[in-house]
């Protein structure tokens, strides 16, 4: 007879889908998904603008753009006049995330070393 032994990684997966942080911090937790949230916070932007604030590159841009509109963080607006323009907003579960952003500079703040919050 063999015995099963459980493999810890079965663990470390649930585990994993049992927490609702990592859930949350898989869907937004990328250097560049955060830093285009965050200025968005500030209300609706051209890409140019976006670009210049994160200091992303174009594609990098495009792409997580892209990834935030897809999971419902983020919309995009295409005004047809000449020039055309292409406008990014929050939608509202986007926006739901301010009070997260909030809470998290205050806890910087607190206990983050002034290096830190420079870099």
């Amino acid at each position: 007879m063999s015995s099963h032994q459980p493999d810890p990684r079965d663990e470390e997966i649930d585990s994993v889908d049992a927490c609702p942080v990592i859930a949350s911090l898989e869907q937004i937790g990328s250097q560049w998904r955060l830093a285009v949230l965050h200025e968005l916070l500030a209300g609706e932007q051209r890409f140019n603008e976006l670009k210049r604030s994160t200091g992303a590159n174009a594609r990098t841009l495009s792409r997580v753009l892209d990834d935030l509109g897809e999971m419902g963080f983020v919309e995009r607006r295409i005004e047809e006049d000449a020039p055309i323009a292409t406008y990014y907003s929050l939608t509202e579960k986007g926006e739901s995330l301010e009070p997260v952003f909030d809470e998290i500079e205050c806890w910087a703040g607190s206990w983050l070393e002034d290096d830190a919050l420079e870099a």
